[in-house]
């Protein structure tokens, strides 16, 4: 499925050598140090506004971290998607890492909080689980690994992982489910924004409640089957908003609804989660580290 900077400057004129060496003698004038002081407690003013007026995260000449999961690079990539919201993402001020192919297998996602992203965006298959025509309310998420029986093996018996395909002409391989994310990836998301880009990822709120509960901020994904091209769309759309600074996450996803729509085909919504997330800008989602 898919389905000027102003300067401080002390003027003083030129003593004649009298002076100067009166002033060497005596010390500094008064006048003199109270310029200086003036001085001083000017320049400090200036650099403190100056701070202020830059990212939380540059004080510390850090970055946040941001990455794309791009899984299905594949069969069906989009290097344009990529590049764009790798230039949103980065004149935002995050540092961009790239996973995709072969990269994306069950040991990717289980050590994937210890990467320490404030961001990441899932370009990647879901759906929800179907066994023998019965649909399972159960959340997906697609791996690149090639499905095999004598692997993950713990996983497999405790139904953290399972067997799935996006057709029957394609070749089965794991996917992670809510257990997964919560019993076995390795760590704690750190206040991390999730989107998720695949089919139903929101029909349900089992995979996101697993991610809240594992340390994100906040969820946004389709509640319904997604065209690949309409959500490449709408989600650079939904990045340019985010990165704007200038709306929370609830405007965010209503914009991104009035400008690009619903799913022309499947009626897909955008959505988030939890609604208490919702109040918030990207930038208050992401502390200073």
């Amino acid at each position: 499925m898919w389905q000027s900077k102003e300067g401080v400057t002390l003027a003083r004129a030129k003593p004649d050598r009298k002076t100067k060496a009166k002033s060497l003698r005596r010390g500094f004038p008064r006048y003199g140090w109270l310029l200086v002081t003036l001085a001083m407690a000017a320049i400090i003013v200036l650099a403190r506004s100056h701070l202020h007026t830059r990212p939380a995260w540059s004080n510390n000449g850090t970055k946040p971290k941001a990455a794309i999961v791009d899984q299905l690079y594949a069969l069906q990539p989009n290097e344009s998607f990529v590049i764009q919201v790798t230039r949103e993402l980065e004149e935002y001020g995050f540092e961009v890492d790239l996973h995709r192919g072969d990269e994306i297998t069950v040991d990717f996602y289980r050590q994937l909080p210890s990467y320490g992203y404030k961001l990441i965006v899932f370009r990647a298959h879901s759906g929800l689980l179907e066994t023998e025509g019965e649909l399972i309310e159960k959340t997906l998420l697609f791996t690149n690994e090639p499905y095999s029986r004598t692997r993950h093996i713990p996983e497999q018996l405790s139904d953290q992982v399972t067997m799935a395909k996006i057709t029957a002409r394609h070749p089965y391989v794991f996917a992670i489910g809510p257990e997964f994310v919560t019993r076995s990836m390795e760590g704690q998301f750190d206040n991390t924004i999730i989107i998720v880009m695949g089919c139903s990822c929101l029909y349900i709120p089992d995979l996101a409640e697993a991610f809240v509960e594992k340390g994100a901020s906040v969820y946004l994904a389709w509640n319904a089957s997604v065209d690949l091209d309409y959500v490449d769309r709408a989600t650079l759309y939904l990045i340019e908003q985010l990165c704007s600074g200038k709306v929370t996450i609830a405007e965010a996803v209503s914009n991104t609804m009035n400008v690009v729509g619903p799913d022309p085909e499947y009626n897909a919504v955008l959505k988030y989660f939890p609604a208490s997330s919702g109040v918030k800008t990207l930038k208050e989602l992401i502390p200073p580290p």
